[in-house]
């Protein structure tokens, strides 16, 4: 594991175990309602804090943006990218899938990955050029090819209720080719799946970058590939992601072309 994983591994950690702490006295949490469909609460803010103590012990001249916080600036090379708890309203509701994302953005180059599921002490990590492992294990993404037989990983665009007619038009094109639809409302654990071969594909509408910052790099390293809805590496930009293997990737973008608005085709 390279030394700068071992660091955001230590912050994921320390993030998971707040999260833990709490997981089964949600109903003492204060909670905020950010905008319609969006929640946080002190568990977020708390977990936040924790990640980003660690980052700073051992990287002060980093910038930070996280989703609490915000954008903290510092040098202009390196950018940690944090998402404290993807998976929110799944943690409120003692759903078990939420997960911690920490993704280091150098020269706005993904360089390394950790997200991390504290309830299954599930620890996906990556750097570049060196794979995607969970716990101790190398990841690979499927070999399917194309659609026929995939199961699929996708998000409702809960918090952009103006795409959701669209959103249903791409759902139906795919779900009559694939074997199914998953919709686990984690993004980071989604494109974890994909790494990890769980799911053959991923697509959905909206997303911030630290939803998928960290995702983002495990597919690649996994094999796999990742683009928005014109299959170039603006995803972080536009918010729209399609992930999986090179034929799932490849039939989810010609899929859902036809069905998707001008202003979600750029």
């Amino acid at each position: 594991m390279h030394p700068t994983v071992n660091i955001a591994v230590r912050a994921a950690r320390a993030a998971g175990d707040v999260i833990l702490r709490y997981h089964n006295q949600i109903d003492l949490l204060t909670i905020e309602n950010k905008a319609a469909n969006d929640f946080v609460s002190e568990v977020d803010k708390v977990a936040e804090s924790a990640i980003i103590d660690e980052i700073k012990k051992a990287f002060p001249q980093h910038s930070i943006l996280a989703e609490e916080s915000g954008e903290i600036l510092g040098d202009n090379e390196n950018q940690w990218i944090i998402d404290p708890l993807d998976g929110t309203t799944n943690y409120l509701h003692s759903y078990p899938q939420y997960a911690i994302s920490i993704a280091l953005y150098e020269n706005n180059v993904a360089t390394h990955a950790v997200v991390y599921d504290p309830f299954k002490e599930e620890l996906f990590y990556a750097s570049k050029g060196e794979g995607t492992y969970l716990n101790d294990e190398r990841l690979r993404v499927t070999k399917s090819n194309g659609l026929e037989h995939a199961l699929i990983g996708t998000g409702f665009p809960f918090k952009h209720p103006q795409h959701l007619d669209c959103y249903l038009d791409t759902f139906k094109a795919i779900h009559s080719q694939v074997s199914g639809i998953r919709r686990a409302g984690s993004a980071a654990l989604d494109l974890a799946y994909v790494a990890a071969g769980r799911l053959d594909g991923f697509w959905e509408i909206g997303l911030n970058s630290w939803d998928m910052a960290a995702g983002a790099l495990l597919v690649k390293e996994a094999g796999g590939f990742i683009g928005d809805f014109s299959g170039r590496d603006q995803y972080l930009e536009t918010g729209n992601v399609v992930a999986g293997n090179g034929g799932a990737f490849k039939a989810i973008l010609k899929t859902i072309h036809p069905h998707l608005t001008p202003d979600l085709q750029r």
